[in-house]
């Protein structure tokens, strides 16, 4: 009888796990990939300039102190220049004397930017990367000056500025 019951037991904890899965599941948020904003790379190539396309899909870097945002603080929002998808605000922004566009947290809760480790060059960081379409936006480094302690390092040709609407 007690093995029976056990038995019994351990059935009733495993379909009750099967069902919290199986909810986890049918509920779970879409992620920003789920749009599929995947394009030929010909698609690639007609919608974005050279420059675009060498930083974006070849994650290539724009020459420091040559980026249209790098010394650019007007109040608006920072947009991926592949898919358009929100990745920064003006209040994240900061100069770094770097020579490229710095920010100090992204827009949202961790959802519009991909960190990924990158091994090249013969040193170890972390890439950052548009969750929507998966362009190169640049690095992440944990030497900012602000609060967050974090310097994404942004190519300014990787994101396009809409400005804030002014009343």
């Amino acid at each position: 009888m007690k093995k029976l019951l056990i038995t019994f037991a351990s059935l009733i904890m495993l379909s009750c796990s099967s069902q919290t899965n199986k909810k986890e599941l049918t509920t779970s948020t879409p992620k920003p990939m789920d749009t599929n904003y995947n394009k030929t790379e010909a698609e690639w190539k007609k919608t974005l300039s050279d420059e675009q396309y060498h930083v974006l899909r070849q994650k290539g870097t724009e020459s420091p102190f040559t980026g249209q945002y790098n010394l650019h603080f007007e109040k608006g929002i920072y947009k991926c220049a592949g898919c358009g998808y929100e990745l920064f605000t003006s209040d994240q922004k900061f100069e770094s004397h770097c020579g490229w566009p710095s920010f100090d947290n992204e827009i949202g809760d961790g959802t519009h930017i991909k960190k990924i480790k990158d091994m090249s060059l013969g040193m170890a960081r972390t890439e950052i990367v548009c969750a929507r379409c998966n362009g190169h936006l640049g690095h992440i480094f944990d030497d900012g000056p602000t609060k967050t302690g974090m310097r994404y390092c942004i190519n300014s040709v990787s994101i396009d500025f809409k400005p804030e609407d002014k009343k």
